[in-house]
């Protein structure tokens, strides 16, 4: 299968580096000197006290060739829908996509876009650009959710996570499985931009803060999407507890480097008071 990685930030960059490794037909599709440094250099990843690079097939999407069997987004929620007109020409209904932007609408969104086969997924993992041509993951966390109703797309998705020795789930229940990832990450992402801090640092300084914006969005996701993350209100903080100290998000990241954010996705979703605090705040 040929594989197409849109965005090759701390999630794409990784997820590409890994499959072109493991020998997947793999293309990458990034921009400016990121993808510079990939032409000449290769992709590098940190890992801990670990480095390694690999050679990768890497382009700006507008210059997008041949036909891809799975097309994985990873660019930021606000880019989804001018990224997947970029690869429109590249696709049918017989092509696998699947998004792995934050939110909890990516599929819906590509739904209406395109008649090829959506599934839909999240991933979990702490990563970023360190610089041009290097992705910097952090701690051991790692796991790719996807699932849909199509089951023949799935099993190939999960062979090239197989391939790639990549951790990976195919829930029954996928749709809660999305809201899982985006309870931690839409709560962490909003009070670590709030605070301008780390994950760790909320959890020390601001927990009853960040208990009560958990218990927020799981109180939407089950009025509004019929869904049941109770339990996910203890885990998200137990996991907050666990990644290193130091740990960032990538809204944080954005708002340091004065870059657009994803803040309606991830803090402007939930209409709950204390997110609406946050989001209104942030959005000055």
């Amino acid at each position: 299968m040929r594989v197409a990685i849109v965005g090759l930030g701390g999630v794409g960059g990784y997820l590409a580096a890994m499959f072109a490794k493991s020998g997947c037909d793999v293309v990458g599709f990034a921009r400016g000197a990121h993808l510079e440094a990939i032409q000449k250099n290769g992709i590098t990843i940190v890992e801990d006290e670990t480095q390694w690079s690999t050679p990768l097939n890497a382009v700006n999407v507008n210059a997008a060739e041949g036909y891809f069997d799975v097309v994985i987004f990873c660019v930021k929620s606000y880019d989804l829908n001018d990224a997947y007109a970029k690869m429109a020409k590249n696709i049918d209904e017989n092509s696998i996509l699947l998004s792995f932007s934050n939110g909890v609408d990516n599929a819906q969104r590509l739904k209406k876009l395109s008649n090829a086969v959506v599934l839909e997924g999240c991933v979990y993992i702490l990563s970023h650009i360190e610089k041009a041509g290097v992705i910097r993951k952090k701690g051991k966390v790692f796991a790719a959710v996807f699932g849909g109703d199509d089951v023949n797309a799935v099993q190939k998705v999960a062979a090239l996570f197989e391939k790639a020795q990549l951790r990976y789930k195919t829930p029954s229940d996928i749709t809660t499985a999305i809201w899982k990832k985006y309870i931690f990450i839409a709560a962490f992402a909003t009070l670590t931009s709030y605070y301008d801090t780390s994950i760790g640092a909320i959890y020390e300084h601001h927990y009853d803060e960040a208990k009560a914006l958990l218990e927020e969005i799981a109180a939407f996701a089950k009025e509004h999407e019929g869904v049941n993350i109770d339990d996910e209100v203890q885990k998200a903080l137990d996991t907050a507890k666990k990644v290193p100290y130091d740990s960032s998000t990538s809204m944080r990241l954005d708002f340091q480097n004065g870059k657009k954010v994803e803040l309606e996705s991830l803090s402007g979703y939930v209409k709950k008071p204390l997110m609406l605090k946050f989001y209104k705040a942030l959005n000055l």
